[in-house]
């Protein structure tokens, strides 16, 4: 078990110009130690062909040539099948606690998994879900967010996921793969997050496109939330459901078009946010990764943490009515 050094206070950060900028947190661990350290790395050359997300034939060319790639799994069934030579990482060990699992976990956290599931931040990495469904995606994606912002260089999620790849015909693999553990280097970056204080002085300043990836129900605050029904004040309403057809989401063009759409391509900063930041990764994902509009923030601990932090919001019911909602829930719960 690496000992962990106690970690740095919290970075300054700032609002300047309509734009949230922090300063890199170093991060490196090694079977023995995990401590805060800068080292320089060379980069591996990018895969021809590489996009941050890639189809089952795509992944298949390039494992087939004999590119680096490192492939994990984090949810499904690994042990009854997965694409040979991946690796199993559990969503649960980049979420957080039971009372917001959108939580970030402390920085060494995420670091020792990269680093036990053999993760190095040169090797180009794809993210692969079971497929099972659209939501089962936000899995992957929020997987990659998080190594995104811990310095990996080149990623990518599977579209489709595993069942995409085993509806194709390609190899499936029952045999467990050991992973092989890295000494790896991270570079934590916030460039991609945004906390709840900093979008509570947006929402203050109206200075930011606030998009909520839910249902309409719960922006609606018809459908039961994780804290309080409603929405943040200012909010629109752009469902992750958006950006898929059927289980497989939409390329590069369509995201796009979905951003001019929404008129989002000139917005000084998009934050994407949800319950617990699952579904709001796809979002980000897509507008972020996909349609390239900058400074696409995602709001990790969602509705969870600002509606129980107490702030204002829109489309909250009266309080009879959330009363009413509370016992019915309760009722329905006990059957």
């Amino acid at each position: 078990m690496p000992a962990i050094l106690p970690a740095r206070k919290a970075l300054p950060t700032c609002l300047q110009h309509q734009k949230i900028c922090r300063r890199p947190v170093m991060l490196r661990t090694t079977a023995l130690s995990l401590s805060f350290v800068a080292i320089p790395t060379l980069a591996l050359a990018t895969p021809e062909g590489w996009s941050p997300l890639i189809e089952p034939s795509e992944l298949a060319a390039f494992l087939d040539a004999g590119e680096p790639v490192h492939v994990i799994h984090v949810t499904g069934d690994f042990e009854a099948g997965h694409i040979p030579g991946a690796v199993f990482s559990p969503y649960a060990n980049w979420r957080g606690g039971p009372s917001n699992p959108g939580g970030l976990l402390p920085r060494e956290e995420y670091v020792q998994e990269a680093a036990r599931i053999g993760v190095d931040a040169d090797v180009p990495v794809v993210v692969v879900h079971s497929g099972a469904n659209q939501s089962d995606m936000g899995a992957a994606a929020r997987v990659y967010w998080t190594l995104k912002s811990l310095g990996v260089q080149d990623l990518a999620l599977l579209n489709g996921g595993f069942a995409a790849w085993a509806e194709a015909e390609l190899p499936v693999s029952t045999t467990p793969v050991p992973p092989s553990e890295t000494d790896f280097t991270a570079e934590w970056s916030d460039d991609w997050y945004i906390s709840t204080d900093e979008v509570a002085e947006l929402v203050d300043r109206g200075e930011a496109r606030l998009l909520d990836s839910r249902p309409e129900g719960f922006f609606q605050g018809i459908t039961w939330s994780i804290a309080r029904p409603g929405t943040i004040r200012g909010a629109e309403n752009l469902e992750f459901a958006d950006f898929f057809e059927g289980n497989r989401m939409v390329g590069p063009k369509r995201a796009r078009e979905v951003a001019v759409d929404q008129g989002l391509i000139d917005s000084p900063i998009t934050v994407s946010f949800c319950n617990t930041g699952h579904w709001a990764a796809l979002n980000w994902f897509a507008l972020s990764e996909l349609a390239e509009v900058e400074n696409t923030r995602l709001h990790a601990e969602s509705m969870a943490e600002y509606a129980a932090n107490g702030h204002a919001l829109d489309n909250e019911p009266s309080r009879i009515a959330f009363l009413w909602r509370s016992t019915r829930r309760w009722v329905e719960g006990l059957f």
